[in-house]
């Protein structure tokens, strides 16, 4: 199951919470954060909480934007060079469904505010924006909660995805 927790004003567009109280994501990235980026068009941006590696998408149609999810973190994922089985397996775990709950981390949501302003300075020097390209140039982007691991995003997927730890402790099995 995909838990996306969303900031008030994009609850607003897809609707209200369903997210139970004892459900948890099943994912191996874990609950991904996203807001509404009022842009023309509209852009959502998600944010996953334990790389804090950003996701861009189109907001329309929102009545399908929780179900197009997956395959856009799918794109993404290939973009920065996921191996296929781990893409396959993680799409598949969020296809046993999506809940939305509201934002719980304020430091993820410190970052996706962060990375909310980056993409607008991106997008006023590029008058059609590349999504993917641009989440690509966020993901490069260092971030304070990073600082103490791996610093920006893109590294930090490629380390928690990574099954051993440099000590050679087994970490986990995506």
């Amino acid at each position: 199951m995909l838990i996306v927790r969303a900031t008030k004003k994009l609850l607003d567009r897809v609707g209200g919470p369903d997210l139970g109280e004892d459900e948890e994501s099943t994912t191996v990235l874990g609950q991904w954060y996203a807001t509404a980026l009022f842009w023309k068009p509209q852009v959502a941006l998600l944010v996953n909480e334990s790389t804090l590696l950003p996701v861009l998408m189109p907001l329309a149609p929102a009545a399908t934007l929780l179900d197009r999810i997956p395959d856009q973190i799918a794109t993404v994922l290939a973009a920065h060079g996921v191996a296929e089985p781990v893409i396959g397996d993680e799409v598949r775990r969020m296809t046993d469904g999506v809940r939305v709950g509201k934002t719980a981390n304020r430091s993820v949501v410190g970052i996706m505010n962060e990375f909310s302003h980056l993409a607008e300075v991106h997008r006023a020097r590029t008058p059609a924006p590349d999504l993917l390209g641009m989440a690509m140039r966020l993901a490069a982007t260092p971030c304070g909660p990073l600082y103490r691991r791996h610093v920006r995003p893109d590294r930090e997927l490629h380390a928690f995805l990574n099954p051993w730890q440099g000590d050679g402790r087994h970490r986990r099995t995506p």
